[in-house]
């Protein structure tokens, strides 16, 4: 096996992302039909589309960089910022991204 053989090398990962990002929008979809508390529009929908795609996509191209025993620390790092982003979208943590 040599060291582009993985499936962070294959070129249909970021298609998998895609479908990957997408399906994650069932959960919110599902929850704006059951309860009036989650009210997402189309922008909220587009924004996190692209942070999850941007984002995982991020990942697969910086761990192709990498040493397979360190790509926890890029996706910790990764997984951390998009969490900040989020949060600082949803109710604005220290900005007013999200206001």
């Amino acid at each position: 096996m040599t060291r582009n053989s993985g499936v962070l090398f294959q070129r249909r990962i970021f298609a998998y992302i895609a479908l990957g990002a997408s399906l994650l929008f069932i959960i919110p979809w599902v929850a704006m039909q059951l309860s009036d508390q989650v009210q997402w529009d189309e922008t909220d929908f587009v924004v996190m589309w692209l942070l999850f795609f941007s984002f995982a996509s991020g990942y697969v191209l910086l761990a192709r960089r990498f040493e397979k025993r360190k790509r926890w620390l890029v996706g910790s790092v990764l997984f951390l910022t998009l969490i900040y982003i989020w949060a600082e979208l949803a109710v604005g943590i220290f900005t007013r991204w999200g206001s």
